[in-house]
């Protein structure tokens, strides 16, 4: 087949010229020169008009076969002219493994900051952190914690429980116990007095849900910090003392707190505790309430089976939400939970 040769020599020769094809407008001249209207391969494929009806199927095969190796070394040479194109650009030598020079560097939330700022000052007195489920059973979120079954707290309208179907939690239960999402950290001090023996203070941060509507102070999702001190002979001289020096640490030494009676099922006193500074900008020096405390209920103790004759505990929890609204002067509670990377970036 006189074609055959012709073909092959096309080939060899298109590989010969391809050697020196650095730029992309060689490439593209090449190209033309090859299989474009007026190139070498195009001319052979329009030899088929002049070729008898047997010689055709053979002869188109073989103009496949070239035109498959022109089409591969042409997508070679295109990779070579990008590799080229992209050193040019960076410069040699360079490093594949630098950060571009326009990656964005990240920060923590500020919800996380806050946290971490409250539990710092914690553990200056000695605190550790605890952490428990937040799938709870009933009697770690409201019995426990004497809170008695028709207790305003309890009702579905206010808590959210979870379908039968879905009570598979790790925690024991009697028989066919509720379960929820827990309405407060609470259930973590519940959980350490039945796995701990006095003495001991923890302060347990986390998640919690109530079934709130949203608006600018409220969120079916929050966050809360709570702290439990349980040794013999704590008394409300203790318990001023621990939140003197929390809210001097977050807000500034010229801080000051109040504690106003109050009642809690769990906490006997109890107390709302207030807080007035001169750093909280159009807040400053006006009594804010923020977190609710008082000494730990006997009968709390003696459900998780401390002697209330023996030990006596402390116990508060505040909205940690709450705080960084403060510490940081916002005023809606909904930014920390948009994503709203505005807002977001003023925090790194």
């Amino acid at each position: 087949m006189a074609m055959q040769p012709q073909l092959a020599q096309l080939v060899a020769t298109a590989q010969q010229e391809a050697l020196a094809v650095t730029s992309r407008a060689e490439l593209e001249a090449f190209k033309a020169r090859v299989v474009g209207p007026n190139g070498s391969l195009t001319a052979v494929m329009k030899g088929m008009a002049t070729l008898s009806k047997e010689e055709r199927p053979v002869v188109g095969k073989l103009i496949n076969e070239a035109k498959k190796s022109v089409e591969e070394l042409l997508a070679a040479l295109l990779l070579k002219v990008e590799d080229a194109e992209i050193a040019a650009a960076l410069g040699t030598p360079w490093d594949a493994t630098l950060t571009g020079p326009d990656a964005p560097a990240g920060s923590l939330h500020p919800l996380t900051r806050t946290r971490e700022r409250i539990l710092a000052s914690f553990r200056k007195l000695g605190f550790t952190v605890a952490e428990g489920p937040e799938i709870e059973t009933e009697w770690h979120c409201f019995d426990a914690l004497n809170t008695p079954a028709d207790h305003p707290a309890r009702d579905m309208q206010d808590t959210l429980y979870l379908p039968k179907a879905f009570r598979s939690a790790d925690a024991p239960r009697k028989g066919d116990e509720a379960l929820v999402l827990r309405t407060h950290t609470s259930s973590v001090q519940v959980r350490t007095m039945l796995s701990r023996k006095p003495p001991f203070r923890i302060v347990a941060p986390g998640r919690c849900f109530r079934r709130d509507a949203v608006d600018a102070t409220h969120s079916a999702n929050f966050h809360q910090v709570e702290g439990l001190w349980i040794d013999r002979n704590v008394t409300l001289a203790d318990l001023r003392g621990v939140l003197d020096f929390f809210v001097k640490e977050t807000f500034g030494p010229d801080a000051e707190i109040r504690l106003r009676p109050s009642f809690f099922p769990f906490t006997e006193p109890s107390f709302e505790m207030d807080l007035r500074s001169p750093n909280l900008g159009r807040l400053s020096n006006r009594w804010l309430e923020i977190m609710g405390c008082g000494l730990v209920d006997p009968k709390v103790l003696e459900l998780c089976g401390l002697d209330p004759n023996e030990f006596s505990g402390l116990a508060f929890g505040l909205g940690l939400e709450r705080i960084a609204m403060l510490v940081h002067g916002i005023d809606d509670i909904r930014h920390f939970y948009n994503n709203d990377l505005r807002f977001l970036r003023q925090f790194a």
